[in-house]
């Protein structure tokens, strides 16, 4: 199992609690990745949304792909994996910008491909959101334009969306042929696209049952699609881990009280603009990317058993939220992934 987590952008992952301790500022960022780096952790996933998802439309976040370049700089190990919504941007110059970070952290810059929810946002800034099918459409000629740009020495694309002549771009990615693409999506469409040209997939949160059905859907779609199998298969999900059950059960309630505010500003385009597989409720749009579901919420021996669940069902990568989250991220790496490791050795060892 390899462990990530997300960079915490938004000032935190609670949309119920005001104050996380986890200001939403470039140097908080930058000791939590070099911390976490430190502790073990593989991955970070750095979300990109212009207006602030969690604590509500009015409060500061951090930008993605500044802020990737930047962590870039002052790392040495850490895969930084990058959110990139197409609606935002152009996608020459997305292949340009995603070389020059691979470079900078010596080819470990990754993408995550969003192909976008939130319309009130692309409204506030400039973006056409169309219906649907049509923003994977979008999805799929920026990829085309992506990779085309990062293995051919010329290349040139006329599409529905992007039109390119004769360009070129030097230099290439160090991760050859193209940096790992990453993507989630639930929809007919979006399970397409992702099987016939992304390299590894995400889903939020889920039951170990969901995720082993879903990576197992995902791997007869790849096997169809006449591709190489996925590279990875990564889960969101939310950790509380204390001494006790009690004691998590406990910050479990008080994380998910409901309480009205403006961090729920996204939630109906959410839960109408995406087609999604599960039925999100209220209280589970609490805690970011359905992270609850997973159910890591526990003694440090019941989220070890829990987390080799999920990687006897297929899941290789988690992309882990908490809080408050440097303190927590050291928690889970001295308690709980220790654990895991003497789990499965007895399992071995037990036959």
């Amino acid at each position: 199992m390899k462990y990530g987590f997300w960079l915490p952008i938004f000032g935190g992952w609670l949309r119920n609690v005001e104050d996380e301790k986890m200001p939403p500022t470039f140097d908080y960022a930058k000791k939590v990745i070099q911390s976490a780096e430190k502790w073990g952790y593989d991955t970070t996933l750095i979300a990109e949304l212009y207006l602030n998802d969690i604590k509500g439309t009015e409060k500061d976040s951090i930008e993605a792909w500044s802020t990737a370049a930047a962590l870039a700089a002052v790392t040495e190990k850490i895969e930084i994996m990058t959110a990139v919504r197409p609606v935002f941007h152009n996608p020459a110059v997305t292949a340009k910008m995603a070389a020059n970070i691979d470079h900078i952290s010596n080819g470990r810059f990754t993408l995550n491909v969003v192909s976008g929810w939130w319309a009130e946002e692309a409204k506030q800034y400039g973006a056409e959101f169309t219906e649907h099918d049509a923003r994977y459409e979008r999805t799929e000629e920026f990829l085309e334009v992506l990779k085309g740009l990062w293995t051919e020495e010329t290349f040139s694309y006329k599409g529905k969306f992007y039109d390119i002549e004769n360009t070129k771009l030097s230099p290439k990615p160090v991760q050859r042929p193209n940096p790992v693409l990453y993507a989630g999506g639930e929809s007919e469409k979006g399970k397409e696209v992702i099987s016939t040209y992304c390299d590894a997939y995400v889903m939020h949160g889920h039951t170990v049952e969901e995720a082993r059905e879903k990576i197992n859907g995902m791997k007869e779609r790849r096997k169809q699609a006449g591709k190489e199998p996925l590279q990875s298969f990564g889960m969101a999900a939310y950790v509380i881990c204390r001494e006790t059950e009690e004691e998590a059960l406990e910050e479990l309630k008080r994380i998910t009280t409901v309480k009205e505010s403006d961090a729920y500003a996204g939630f109906e385009d959410f839960t109408t603009k995406s087609q999604l597989e599960q039925q999100v409720k209220l209280q589970d749009y609490s805690v970011s990317n359905r992270g609850l579901r997973p159910n890591l919420v526990g003694t440090p021996e019941q989220i070890a058993e829990r987390i080799v669940a999920y990687e006897e069902a297929g899941v290789d990568l988690l992309l882990l939220q908490c809080s408050p989250q440097l303190e927590e991220l050291e928690n889970i790496a001295k308690n709980v992934m220790p654990k895991v490791e003497a789990l499965k050795e007895a399992l071995v060892n037990n036959g």
